[in-house]
């Protein structure tokens, strides 16, 4: 929900991170339990994520408040800032109270933590490597354990990750998208954020694949904000896009939010309506392509205020 500069980078992201989430998945209530901490001038004190009264003040055991902690961070509803964290004003926008969507319960909130996991990796590199390097009909998280350790290898060379760290992440990776269907209390086992995006399937006990194909709960704007948003971090000079990029370049929209082809065309088409021509399809001796003009501030976010329409 907020851009975030890129330091030692993943795929164009953040640094490599596996850890932070106490594996616990995302849950739909936690965003809104952050953005509750902040006072006037969206200042959300560090303390509050450590004092002895945090337990009572989220409302869940210290674990949890550690994972609160870094869901709000990796889905960019606050950020790190000298004076404690700091939350944008977009995520303002949405989870005020009387907001675009206080409780988390529209499906744009969830595309929206989802890219930020998966498209923009910040403290969610198994997620992003999850959408956009794995390619296998199915998969077990045994076999992916050892092809994430490799690229993890790749991504910092100096710190060998243990096997548990990694095979810790990948199970929550995949239950926040396919959750268990039974276990402990009802705040531990509560239906995860991602889960209704059913972007991942439980084919068999174990075994995993993807859903790919159109998304109806994907609203366009939120489809329109990622594509910008991966065109000004991947190709900002560029008034152009070919719709092979669009479609299947890592960290596209369409890898991440795993859209066939003729879905993708379909809301590239819509685009042009949807934003007044500034972004423009067009389809000329089988070139397909997205052009743009400019977009202020204020065009990106009106993106995100019509996904809540």
């Amino acid at each position: 929900m907020r851009s975030m500069k890129a330091t030692a980078k993943v795929g164009g992201g953040m640094a490599a991170h596996f850890s932070g989430h106490e594996t616990f998945p995302l849950r739909q209530m936690w965003l809104k339990k952050a953005f509750d901490q902040s006072v006037e001038g969206g200042l959300v004190r560090k303390t509050v994520f450590m004092d002895e009264s945090a337990i009572a003040s989220f409302g869940v055991g210290k674990n949890m408040v550690s994972s609160i902690r870094h869901w709000a961070l990796a889905c960019g509803v606050m950020y790190d800032a000298q004076d404690g964290f700091r939350i944008p004003s977009l995520a303002s926008e949405i989870l005020r109270d009387g907001g675009l969507d206080p409780y988390a319960e529209s499906p744009a909130t969830a595309w929206l933590a989802h890219w930020q996991l998966a498209g923009r990796c910040f403290r969610s590199t198994t997620w992003y490597w999850l959408f956009n390097h794995v390619t296998a009909p199915t998969f077990t998280r045994q076999e992916l354990e050892e092809p994430l350790a490799r690229y993890a290898r790749v991504l910092d060379p100096k710190h060998r990750l243990s096997t548990s760290t990694i095979s810790r992440d990948l199970e929550t990776c995949l239950r926040s998208y396919a959750p268990r269907a039974a276990g402990g209390s009802p705040e531990d086992f509560a239906e995860p954020l991602l889960g209704e995006l059913s972007l991942l399937q439980e084919v068999h006990k174990g075994q995993y694949a993807f859903r790919r194909g159109p998304k109806a709960s994907l609203p366009d704007g939120v489809f329109a904000y990622a594509l910008v948003d991966y065109w000004n971090r991947k190709a900002e000079g560029l008034s152009s896009l070919a719709f092979e990029t669009i479609a299947y370049a890592e960290g596209s929209p369409g890898r991440v939010f795993k859209l066939d082809e003729e879905s993708i065309a379909q809301r590239l088409i819509a685009l042009s309506d949807f934003t007044a021509r500034k972004l423009e399809w067009t389809d000329s001796a089988g070139l397909r392509q997205m052009h743009r003009k400019e977009l202020a501030t204020e065009d990106i976010k009106n993106m995100i205020r019509r996904a809540y329409d």
